[in-house]
């Protein structure tokens, strides 16, 4: 931190946080919204920082970040393909996802084992299908891809039955990549309002 405070120095003002990144509350830093947000992530915290990030999304424009290519590759997916899983849903709640470019090992030094990619994350105002139960989201879609080869009526037979499923206009046969989005949420509105 010294050293970087010291090279900083003509370029202006850099303030350095010497703290654990997942634990750092955002709105309590002084900083103006909307920030930008860039970082080249350790492989091992990327999708829990990312959704620690994701918190504050009301005061980031923005969110750039270097991630292994296979994070990516799940981040973006979209349904019926093979890296479409649980983080793509969520994700996709909400951030608009895009895949820029590939970051080859041979940019490092020393190259890694693993390809690395740039990924933009925009967080959106207002998700584009609210829901009213984040958390039953979360367990809804967790349940759902726990098993990922097994029937979405299968999978998720404890928490609703197949006539539901048929009812939400969602084919029971399905599997969870199958599922959409929307499909998800219709799922978690449907259990909501049950338990209520």
């Amino acid at each position: 931190i010294p050293i970087l405070q010291q090279q900083a120095e003509s370029l202006g003002t850099l303030h350095l946080i010497n703290s654990d990144v997942l634990t750092i509350d955002l709105s309590s830093l002084g900083l103006d919204p909307p920030l930008r947000v860039v970082g080249n992530l350790p492989y091992n915290i990327s999708t829990p920082l990312m959704f620690h990030l994701l918190k504050y999304s009301p005061l980031i424009q923005d969110m750039h970040f270097m991630v292994q290519k296979e994070v990516a590759e799940r981040i973006v997916a979209p349904p019926d393909s093979k890296h479409y899983g649980r983080l793509s849903v969520m994700m996709h709640y909400f951030c608009q996802c895009e895949y820029l470019f590939d970051v080859p090992p041979g940019c490092f030094s020393p190259p890694p084992k693993v390809d690395s990619a740039i990924i933009r994350l925009l967080p959106y105002a207002q998700p584009p299908v609210p829901v009213d139960d984040i958390d039953l989201l979360e367990l809804v879609v967790k349940t759902a891809f726990n098993q990922r080869r097994k029937t979405i009526s299968n999978s998720l037979k404890k928490l609703l039955d197949k006539n539901t499923l048929t009812d939400l206009n969602i084919d029971p046969k399905a599997r969870a990549e199958n599922l959409s989005l929307a499909q998800f949420i219709r799922i978690t509105q449907t259990l909501n309002h049950t338990k209520q």
